[in-house]
């Protein structure tokens, strides 16, 4: 384990009067209290799996001790009225994310990876384009299991199809008619920068081309306007912001007018009616059709569960916060960024940030061991980002102030 250069106790750390203020009239510090925050750390790696709600503690002791130990086989259909059969829950779920992601319950299926997902939004995208279209238009530094996705969706295609990589400041340039689709995340997630969603997606559509969009790091973190933005498909995970737990479920999202895509990874129970056990597939309405194989319980009660936490937040306030808070953590660092050797790579413009804060630094490795050391849990990016995330349910301007106070702290006595 590294030793941090300098050891200090993050909660004696001094808060400026005015954040204290700011955390005193907090809509969402209510929020905090729901989920499970160890002492000691201010915890900034949400972007990359959030921290533990309490209501998923106690729906998996349900799930386990009861419906699963008491009730076995028979909760797959037990409590159907009452929406709490197993076979329901994909759905259920679906319905808890399209509020946040600005879509209707029917476009969105839940299950798999964001990877699966991906392959199986891009292979309906591909197979719905206009006739000819042989381009998958994507940012050059996307994340790279959308582009190792992109490439081996091609090498099942053939030759025909192509993967262009493109910096992601010249997508408009390259949006031609030989553009089927267009693969993007809508935040970097080494940067932070954040997409034009609506612009993007409506260049593409001008252009004649679909949009796939990864919202890794958008879902939970900021409200998304699916639909009011035009989108086409897009995928995400339920581990980052939306805290379902390591390796919980991914979405897809299929706009209504894209529902009689055809199924590149079709699963019993995408089928209309999986218990007939048909020979051929025959597709349930809707995004359900995208579902493959059989629910993972656990694993979606706990996104269940942890989804419950965003029933009463208004998405604004969630904006507004998660704006404020990395704000103010950009502005603690300011003075001191270029004696420290930090290189701010977030954009500050509001449009074009997501919910974390980005910097390069020459030691960025090293450096992120020793924060992580000394109670800062951030994380590194190649080859020299130091990342933090935000996430407005459970960060206080407070955690903010300390945060910056330990930042400048380790990075003056490696100094």
């Amino acid at each position: 384990m590294t030793t941090p250069t300098v050891q200090f106790a993050l909660d004696r750390l001094p808060v400026p009067a005015h954040l204290l203020d700011q955390d005193a009239r907090d809509p969402l510090a209510h929020k905090r209290q729901e989920f499970v925050l160890p002492g000691g750390v201010i915890y900034l790696d949400g972007n990359s799996l959030g921290a533990l709600s309490r209501r998923v503690t106690e729906r998996l002791t349900r799930v386990t001790t009861q419906e699963w130990g008491q009730a076995l086989i028979g909760s797959w259909t037990a409590g159907a009225a009452q929406g709490q059969d197993w076979m329901g829950l994909p759905d259920r779920v679906a319905a808890k994310l399209a509020r946040l992601i600005g879509a209707h319950p029917d476009e969105v299926a839940v299950g798999d990876s964001t990877s699966v997902n991906t392959f199986k939004a891009l292979a309906a995208a591909l197979a719905t384009a206009h006739p000819g279209r042989r381009v998958i238009l994507t940012d050059q530094d996307n994340f790279p299991t959308d582009l190792y996705v992109a490439q081996g969706l091609i090498g099942l295609l053939g030759e025909r199809y192509e993967l262009r990589r493109v910096p992601a400041d010249d997508l408009a340039t390259h949006l031609n008619s030989e553009v089927a689709a267009v693969l993007l995340t809508q935040v970097d997630y080494r940067t932070g920068r954040c997409l034009e969603l609506a612009a993007v997606s409506a260049a593409a559509r001008a252009a004649g081309a679909l949009t796939v969009w990864d919202l890794a790091h958008s879902a939970g973190a900021f409200p998304v306007e699916l639909n009011a933005a035009g989108a086409d498909f897009a995928v995400g995970c339920g581990y980052k912001y939306l805290n379902g737990g390591p390796g919980a479920p991914a979405f897809l999202f299929a706009a209504r007018r894209h529902h009689a895509a055809p199924v590149a990874l079709s699963g019993w129970m995408g089928h209309a009616d999986p218990f007939e056990m048909a020979r051929d597939f025959q597709p349930a309405p809707g995004a359900r059709r995208f579902v493959t194989g059989t629910p993972m319980v656990l694993s979606l009660s706990a996104l269940d569960a942890a989804l419950d936490v965003f029933e009463d937040v208004d998405l604004q306030a969630l904006r507004t916060k998660s704006l404020a808070l990395t704000d103010t953590f950009i502005a603690l660092l300011d003075p001191v960024s270029e004696r420290l050797g930090l290189t701010l790579v977030t954009p500050r413009d509001h449009a074009q940030r997501g919910s974390q804060v980005s910097y390069r630094h020459p030691d960025a490795r090293a450096v992120m061991a020793e924060l992580i050391a000394a109670g800062i849990v951030g994380d590194f990016r190649t080859p020299d980002i130091l990342r933090f995330g935000f996430t407005p349910l459970y960060h206080s301007f407070a955690d903010v102030s300390r945060a910056a106070q330990g930042v400048q702290a380790v990075l003056e006595a490696r100094a």
